[in-house]
Order: structure tokens, then sequence, then C-alpha cells
């Protein structure tokens, strides 16, 4: 296996998934490139995410591009942490409890 995935963050509004996977790619064998996109806007949330083939790959794309420009931004290239489970929110009164007064 040896993947590797690394957060993004600070991008450019203006980075594409494409773009992303082609600078990325002067560090190694990018498996995937995504950047995050809000649900309600369609914008860029200013991050994403790179996965590379192996970790030796990953950690050269960390010397080369943490805390340089990228698409005129200044950008953070860290592992990514595995992502946790939050509860899920929204919804009127979804907890069902008496919210005092009402």
């Amino acid at each position: 296996m040896g993947e590797k995935k690394l957060y993004i963050g600070g991008l450019s509004y203006g980075t594409s998934e494409n773009s992303l996977k082609d600078g990325f790619a002067a560090a190694g064998s990018v498996v995937s490139a995504k950047v995050i996109m809000d649900k309600m806007t369609g914008r860029s949330k200013g991050f994403g995410f790179v996965e590379f083939a192996t970790s030796e790959e990953a950690a050269n794309a960390i010397t080369m591009f943490n805390e340089k420009e990228f698409d005129g931004r200044r950008i953070k290239v860290s592992e990514a942490r595995p992502q946790e489970n939050k509860p899920r929110s929204g919804g009127f009164n979804r907890d069902g409890g008496n919210r005092g007064g009402w």
C-alpha cells in the first residue's frame, strides 16, 4: 500500500483539482488531488488533499511545498489526519428536548 495523503491549507480560491495535481506532480506520482468545496456556495473552502503513491514522495512534497507560494498564496502542507466522525447537526429541534419556555 504505502500511499500517503497530505493536507494542503491556504489554497487560492481559484486553485482547481487539476492545477493542484499538476503542481504537486513535481514531488512524485500523485494518486489523487481534491479541493474541498463549500456545499452552499460552490466555492473552494481554501484547502484540499493530495495523495501520493509512496510515503517518500509525500515527504518530498512537504519539503518542497510547505510554507511556499502556490497559485499566489503561501500554503501549508502536512500529513492528513484521519477524518473524525462528527455528530450530525442541523434541523430544528433535532434533539427532541424541551428548550425551556417554549
